[in-house]
């Protein structure tokens, strides 16, 4: 595990410790919410009625919760345009552009192994 090359972290950066920052930042943008609103997001702004329309299934709800974290994490900046009614648009910020491309690779690895996936998968599920 890549942790293990991480012996002179200070203690809030090493993601074996359990009470550690960089475990609870993991945890917050490690689920696949987050990493789809990500995704969706892009190079783009979009306003949330648009965001729910890229990322299909995700309720008013999680959607809501997701893009509250990744603002609170600085990865997502909201701004509301004083309108009636008011437009909210969100964009990646600079952290955020840089987990894109993490979220790029992850995508790329996914449609790389999808049909290996699938075999193993139909062979275990017998």
């Amino acid at each position: 595990m890549v942790t293990k090359q991480l012996r002179d972290l200070p203690e809030n950066a090493d993601l074996r410790r359990a009470d550690s920052l960089a475990r609870e930042i993991f945890s917050d943008v490690a689920n696949k919410w987050a990493l789809l609103i990500i995704e969706a997001l892009g190079e783009r702004t979009l306003r949330f009625t648009e965001l729910r329309g890229e990322v299909e299934g995700v309720s008013h709800k999680m959607l809501t919760q997701n893009l509250r974290m990744l603002e609170r994490n600085g990865l997502v900046d909201r701004t509301v345009h004083p309108t009636v009614p008011p437009k909210v648009e969100y964009t990646l910020t600079e952290p955020g552009r840089a987990l894109r491309a993490t979220v790029d690779a992850i995508c790329g690895w996914t449609h790389q192994y999808l049909g290996h996936i699938e075999s193993a998968r139909g062979r275990f599920d017998g």
